[in-house]
């Protein structure tokens, strides 16, 4: 069973840090392109960055300068390091491969002081 599994997610005041991870099974990834969306309540979703599978990144301009993304092929996950947070950043996190075809559940991050 294919499956994408995120963690790392939780709640956190404005100006610090969360490294999610998404951890997948079921199916060897290291050839697909993977990458994290997120979606806030009421709004659609929306991508925040990707990662080829030799590891180039790309990313949101409102993730530029603030999140890195990562992967580790031999451990079968993905990372997405995120700094500086805000409130604008909270939403849930989806991990999923690029086109979209295998979701991971999300996990839930809340910036609020």
């Amino acid at each position: 069973q294919v499956q994408l599994v995120e963690s790392g997610g939780g709640l956190v005041q404005p100006g610090e840090s969360l490294k999610l991870s998404c951890a997948t099974t079921g199916r060897d990834f290291s050839a697909d392109t993977l990458g994290w969306s997120r979606q806030a309540p009421g709004k659609q979703r929306t991508l925040v960055a990707f990662i080829s599978p030799t590891s180039f990144p790309n990313y949101a301009d409102f993730a530029k300068g603030r999140f890195t993304i990562s992967r580790d092929n031999a451990k079968n996950t993905l990372y997405l390091q995120m700094n500086a947070l805000g409130p604008n950043d909270t939403a849930v996190y989806f991990c999923h491969t690029i086109p979209g075809k295998y979701w991971g559940q999300g996990t839930q991050v809340t910036v609020s002081s």
